[in-house]
């Protein structure tokens, strides 16, 4: 665990931070990219749970997952004794995944961001976690990174699809193409 007895220490001023293992980079850094996104992601579950949203202790649960993919991402090279996002963490989105999907209707078309507030504010985070994962996959690119990190928010960002389409009571706003093609006529 952690103890802050003081916020702020100064030694970021110079554009750098400390990652996990006491090394210094900078915060633009692809590493600190990817942990911030995930950040970001958990900052927006907490706006969704300010909806009292059901599906509450699994929305908390994953946010705890959240703060671990970041344990995760903040220490570069091997496990060792680190914290690392294990395979069952996204196994038990799959769960959650099958068990909530199976009680929707077939999709007709792509589902729009919206409807209630707790379906857009769903919505949001899918697509934070979306860019939270292309950050990892940057990283991944240059770095070594735990290829569980990427699955869990692979998985992740389905569940909260699926979430946005319980939170919208199977009143799905849906994509209708071509919608403003056919300008009105003049009468």
């Amino acid at each position: 665990m952690v103890t802050l007895s003081r916020i702020y220490t100064k030694t970021g001023d110079d554009g750098s931070t400390a990652l996990g293992d006491g090394s210094r980079v900078p915060k633009d850094h692809p590493r600190v990219a990817a942990y911030g996104s995930v950040d970001e992601l958990n900052s927006t579950l907490g706006l969704l749970l300010t909806a009292d949203p059901p599906e509450r202790p699994l929305l908390e649960s994953i946010q705890n997952d959240l703060f671990d993919v970041g344990a995760d991402l903040c220490v570069p090279g091997e496990a060792g004794e680190r914290l690392r996002i294990k395979p069952g963490q996204a196994t038990r989105l799959e769960h959650a995944i099958d068990r909530l999907n199976a009680g929707l209707a077939p999709l007709t078309s792509f589902v729009l961001p919206g409807g209630s507030p707790a379906a857009a504010w769903s919505h949001l985070a899918r697509t934070v976690c979306r860019r939270a994962e292309r950050d990892v996959i940057t990283l991944a690119r240059g770095e070594e990174v735990n290829p569980q990190v990427v699955i869990y928010l692979n998985r992740l960002s389905d569940l909260l699809f699926v979430l946005g389409r319980i939170y919208n009571n199977g009143n799905d706003v849906l994509w209708r193409p071509g919608l403003t093609q056919q300008a009105p006529t003049d009468g």
